[in-house]
């Protein structure tokens, strides 16, 4: 691992990163609160609010309340993606930031030293950018191929995966085709957890599917079963 990058006096929270990251489905037709409940009721400690682009800032802004608050009361954290101010707004944990958002830098002057900023990479150069910038995690991917998001680059595979875990000290969350094998594989390959969409939400049984996802990256609580 890389120590030597120059980074901003930002600590970063490594270990206080949950290693499974749920993220919300909002695709049209698509109501994301019931598997987000059941997640929150199996264990999981971070759901990622991630409005599709046809939500306004108003219908985002009621989403990503109504989603903190849950999190709120099940002791868990909440991050806004892309749009940092309705995290803002709704007092999140913090955010998740593409490579068109705003800057993690400035993301960081707007949110605070405590906000747990996410940015996206594929490679390790981008990967390094973020953590000098000030990156709480780097969510890398998509690792594998998936029909959950359109558009998206050529899957980077467990190599890459790892050439990025091996480029930076700080958790990476892999993200992109992920189920329990699949995530046990990135845990290995140097990974800190996975993000999931459709492995909970399209899941038959969210609830049994996050306690698998749970089991797969070591964070179900000592003594507990999947």
């Amino acid at each position: 691992m890389h120590t030597s990058d120059t980074v901003s006096t930002h600590e970063t929270p490594g270990k206080s990163v949950p290693r499974l990251h749920v993220i919300t489905q909002t695709r049209p037709g698509h109501d994301p609160f019931p598997s987000i409940k059941a997640a929150l009721a199996a264990g999981a400690r971070l759901i990622q609010v991630r409005p599709e682009d046809h939500y306004t800032d108003r219908e985002a802004l009621a989403l990503a309340e109504e989603i903190t608050d849950l999190c709120r009361q099940q002791g868990a954290l909440s991050v806004v993606n892309d749009r940092v101010h309705i995290a803002q707004a709704v007092a999140a944990d913090g955010v998740h930031l593409g490579a068109d958002d705003l800057p993690v830098d400035i993301t960081r002057g707007i949110l605070g030293t405590s906000a747990i900023i996410g940015g996206t990479a594929r490679d390790a150069m981008s990967a390094r950018v973020l953590r000098r910038a000030g990156a709480t995690y780097v969510g890398v991917g998509p690792v594998f191929p998936t029909q959950t998001k359109e558009g998206l680059p050529d899957a980077i595979g467990l190599e890459g995966l790892a050439a990025v875990c091996a480029a930076v000290d700080l958790p990476v969350i892999a993200i992109s085709g992920i189920d329990p094998e699949r995530a046990r594989a990135c845990v290995e390959a140097g990974a800190h957890g996975v993000a999931v969409v459709g492995a909970i939400s399209s899941a038959p049984d969210p609830y049994c599917a996050t306690r698998e996802l749970l089991a797969a990256v070591g964070e179900l609580p000592t003594g507990d079963r999947a």
